[in-house]
């Protein structure tokens, strides 16, 4: 799949006193949701015929969240402390962890490396949000936030310059079981010197590398 899956928004700042965390000042978004909330996005890159269906479940505080596909062929956890992601494969019953070497890069969280304009209110999946321009390194993007940190919908250029959309279809708010971001139980961990099955993640474009 097109990078913009993983990438719209830009970078995580790798650490929380990076100097790009830093580089912003005057108005922003909340960055993260502020309390556990399940959203259901249609996410589309540039290109492809059709939207896919997402699920996303956010820690509060956006520490962690959990990307299941559709499909649930397999699902994607980052976690923001740790700078680690994990991939879980269902079919396989496998999953593997790594940390990427430039950063978490993810549509769903917001950061201080990009310029923030307010450009009035919206309204998607029945809840008021913000509404912002977003300037990058690699070009523009607008999204409307939500005054507790949910992402309702965005569009425009991702932190490799790659284009898409993302847009809410159902938010839940509630407690999320913290398991939901552990290995699952009774499956086996891919190590460095084990061989990683052909394309285990069509959907989230993510590799080791």
């Amino acid at each position: 799949m097109h990078s913009f899956f993983y990438g719209l928004g830009a970078a995580m700042c790798v650490t929380a006193l990076s100097a790009p965390c830093l580089a912003q000042s005057g108005p922003h978004p909340q960055l993260a949701p502020t309390r556990d909330v399940t959203v259901v996005y249609a996410v589309q890159p540039q290109g492809a015929p059709a939207p896919q269906q997402v699920t996303v479940s956010f820690a509060k505080d956006g520490d962690r969240l959990r990307i299941d596909e559709a499909n649930k062929i397999g699902a994607t956890v980052l976690d923001r402390p740790a700078q680690q992601v994990m991939l879980i494969m269902n079919k396989q019953r496998m999953y593997m962890q790594f940390s990427p070497q430039h950063g978490l890069r993810n549509p769903f969280l917001l950061d201080l490396s990009m310029h923030y304009t307010p450009a009035g209110q919206g309204n998607v999946a029945g809840l008021v949000c913000d509404k912002w321009t977003i300037a990058t390194p690699h070009g523009a993007a607008t999204a409307c936030v939500t005054q507790d940190g949910v992402i309702l919908s965005e569009s425009g250029a991702d932190a490799d310059g790659a284009q898409g959309t993302l847009t809410a279809q159902n938010v839940q708010y509630g407690p999320i079981d913290p398991t939901l971001f552990q290995p699952p139980a009774g499956y086996e961990k891919i190590t460095s010197h084990m061989p990683i099955p052909h394309n285990p993640h069509p959907a989230t474009g993510v590799t080791a590398h």
